[in-house]
Parts: C-alpha cells; sequence; structure tokens
C-alpha cells in the first residue's frame, strides 16, 4: 500500500498543477484572454485617438484667431436647420428619388 501512495500522491500533485498552469486565475487560458482583451482595447484607443484628430481639426477651424463669420453663420443655419425671413430657399431633391 505505502508503494502506491507516494507515486498516486505524486502523479496528483502533478495533476494539480498543470491543471492550475492551464485553467488557474494566472494560467495559460487566462493569459490568452489579457492579450485579447489588450489587443482590443488598443485598437479602440487607436480609434479614438483618429476620431478625436478629426474633432480637434474641426474645432480648430472654430478658432476666434481664424472664424469666419459667414460660415460660422452658415453652418449654424445648415445644423439647426433655419433661414433668415429674406433668405431664398430653393429645396434639393432627396438623394434617392425625385
Amino acid at each position: 500500500m505505502r508503494a502506491v501512495v507516494g507515486p498516486a500522491l505524486g502523479v496528483a500533485l502533478i495533476v494539480y498543477f498543470a491543471f492550475h498552469l492551464v485553467h488557474g486565475d494566472r494560467g495559460l487560458v487566462a493569459w490568452r484572454d489579457l492579450t485579447q482583451k489588450i489587443e482590443d482595447t488598443e485598437a479602440m484607443a487607436r480609434q479614438v485617438a483618429t476620431e478625436r484628430a478629426a474633432i480637434e481639426r474641426r474645432v480648430a477651424l472654430l478658432r476666434p484667431d481664424s472664424l469666419d463669420r459667414d460660415m460660422l453663420d452658415e453652418r449654424a443655419r445648415n445644423l439647426l436647420n433655419l433661414a433668415h425671413p429674406d433668405d431664398l430657399v430653393i429645396p434639393r431633391p432627396s438623394p434617392g428619388g425625385r
């Protein structure tokens, strides 16, 4: 019986540590998942940086030192869908139909 208990205990310890090496909190599966999350987060950070740069370029056009009041007025009217009472409004056909 003693000849079986020692090797069985050794095999059990090896199986225990091998299982946790693969499936544990800091095992290979967790490392793979963490690596994937890092890659996803870096891709998202690149996308956000690109969007931020585009927004910063648009904001730079509205800075007081380079602001064109006519452009600002035109842009505001376009965004708010407003017109001055003296403006002549010519409707454009929709892109999809006539």
